[in-house]
């Protein structure tokens, strides 16, 4: 028999039908996830001819920068200032995931190892809040926020920090259920030994829960990270200046545009979408432990 011959014959005993059609299955899986972006990644290099033509065009005829040259050279016709926009993202995306995770920490390590009254419906109370619509929460932050600028004296349209507040409202309940879980999940011998060796509570948070819980903590990180970064809803109620724009609502505008120009759309959801897609590569590895650490070894 010849090779080919006994590949075949090899295929065709490690193979029957249930992992043919789990195959199939995950065949078209694979491709439904990869094709919308490898569509939106390929647009982006097109001319508006081969996006709008009757016939689609799968692979650009040429890598064409001029959607790119659009949203970053100063000289190009039509210039965008994308780059004001990322910025903009960055103000608001990592101070909230940062404050999410910092007060989530202290939050949910209280409700896991603390002894109060109340504190079960404190929790499931958070859990409620976070199921509650977010456009239904617009126009009371929004009055509520409103009210508190008029005491203190500061804008509350066009003013990141205030963004940064609305999206803790929409991404803390959230990470502090998911913190409170784990942190449950760590044995409460483990710090009880600290606290004999001489701890007090915080330095047993820092010393012991903290490095135990660093795949959780950068999971949530993570989650908060990417929902204040994706956002739209709140950023369009509150932002009004081209100038404060974030990259969502920028490119709400560049769609609108009365002359559209959809490779620039495509080109700048790129952009907004690769940052993610990296942190997700390089912090593969805690998201993975976040599922699994915890536990006491031995």
């Amino acid at each position: 028999m010849s090779d080919r011959e006994n590949m075949l014959t090899y295929l065709a005993r490690r193979m029957n039908l249930g992992k043919i059609i789990w195959l199939i299955v995950l065949t078209f899986f694979l491709v439904g996830v990869i094709f919308p972006f490898y569509w939106m990644v390929s647009s982006s290099f097109k001319t508006q001819i081969e996006i709008a033509g009757r016939h689609p065009v799968y692979v650009p005829h040429a890598l064409r920068l001029d959607a790119y040259k659009e949203l970053f050279d100063p000289n190009a016709p039509h210039f965008q200032d994308f780059g004001r926009n990322i910025v903009n993202s960055i103000k608001v995306s990592v101070p909230t995931a940062l404050i999410a995770v910092i007060l989530s920490v202290l939050g949910a390590y209280a409700i896991a190892r603390l002894r109060f009254k109340g504190k079960e419906l404190m929790l499931n109370g958070v859990l409620a809040v976070y199921l509650i619509p977010g456009v239904l929460l617009i126009i009371p932050l929004f009055a509520m926020l409103a009210k508190v600028g008029d005491a203190i004296g500061f804008e509350v349209q066009d003013n990141l920090g205030v963004l940064v507040v609305t999206y803790l409202a929409q991404t803390l309940p959230v990470a502090l259920y998911m913190l409170t879980n784990y942190f449950r999940t760590i044995p409460d011998e483990i710090e009880q030994a600290a606290l004999i060796d001489g701890c007090n509570r915080l330095e047993v948070v820092w010393r012991v829960t903290l490095p135990l819980s660093i795949p959780a903590i950068v999971s949530v990180f993570v989650y908060t990270f990417m929902i204040a970064w994706n956002e739209f809803l709140y950023a369009f109620v509150f932002l009004n200046s081209r100038g404060m724009f974030t990259m969502p609502i920028k490119i709400q505008a560049i769609f609108s545009d009365p002359s559209p120009r959809p490779h620039v759309v495509m080109a700048a959801s790129t952009i907004m979408t690769v940052p993610v897609v990296l942190l997700f590569l390089v912090l593969e590895r805690f998201l993975e432990e976040g599922l699994t650490a915890g536990g006491v070894k031995g």
